[in-house]
């Protein structure tokens, strides 16, 4: 009894750590700009949430960078997730030779630090007419979103038993009805995990929308929200923790709405 009680306290003092911060972004938001004398405020007093979202949205154009997040973290998420299942397909199910160094060729993609990637790819979009584009944003999400994506969908496939491929085989199944009509139905839970992975690091993604793009109609939304961070002094702290928030929603929304389905999916995939 004494063990849980202490387990119950650290996991009640780790959530308060973790909370805190939260309630005070939230508190902080509802304040006026005029109203904010400069000290974190704990408790509300007066509403001013959509007033400083507005004055956001007029400063940056989050609006546009939260189109421009949504088109990039859906399509980049659902080619990658895509590759990724026909990946693993390939390295569990078909007969490919040396699975694991195929395994480790594709996963060491999320061992590289994002970095070392920006000078080369800065030099090869702006020679390649696609720097500042919808099109290069997708592309290179799409790239970076694969390797973790094929990780889930791979561990996942190697728990189906391998008398379905068989059993399929001897029907005269080939490899891509094999795909298409019997696997990804059986991997749609692990595909669905890996997506909403994909969307939520697309949507948070700040190193590639500052490097790869400029236009305010072709920045992600987190470019915008650096901006008006950069106008911190002279926007105010309100301003900007309510554009934190209204960014955020979003991916919130998201996790929430299929919290059950996810978990599902990563206690099947381990």
């Amino acid at each position: 009894m004494i063990g849980k009680g202490i387990r119950n306290t650290v996991v009640i003092g780790f959530a308060l750590l973790w909370l805190i911060p939260i309630y005070l972004l939230i508190v902080n938001s509802l304040v006026p700009v005029g109203d904010y004398s400069g000290a974190p405020s704990w408790i509300p007093t007066r509403f001013g949430f959509f007033d400083n979202l507005a004055i956001a949205w007029n400063q940056s154009g989050l609006g546009a960078g939260m189109l421009n997040s949504l088109l990039y973290s859906t399509a980049s998420a659902a080619i990658a997730v895509l590759a990724a299942g026909l990946a693993g397909f390939a390295v569990v199910v078909m007969p490919t030779r040396r699975p694991t160094l195929w395994f480790w060729l594709i996963y060491l993609g999320t061992l590289l630090p994002l970095q070392i990637f920006l000078a080369p790819l800065f030099k090869a979009y702006v020679a390649t007419s696609l720097y500042d584009t919808n099109l290069g944003m997708i592309l290179i999400y799409s790239a970076i979103c694969v390797p973790f994506a094929f990780f889930i969908v791979r561990n996942y496939l190697t728990t189906l038993p391998p008398e379905i491929t068989e059993a399929a085989k001897l029907d005269g199944a080939g490899w891509w009805r094999l795909f298409f009509r019997i696997h990804f139905p059986l991997i749609r839970s692990s595909l669905f995990a890996a997506f909403i992975f994909q969307f939520t690091w697309v949507w948070n993604d700040l190193l590639f929308g500052i490097t790869l793009t400029t236009s305010p109609d072709r920045r992600p939304v987190m470019a915008a929200l650096a901006e008006i961070n950069g106008g911190f002094s002279s926007l105010g702290p309100p301003v900007v923790l309510a554009a934190a928030i209204a960014v955020s929603l979003p991916t919130i929304v998201l996790f929430l709405a299929c919290q059950r389905f996810f978990v599902s999916s990563l206690r099947a995939v381990g």
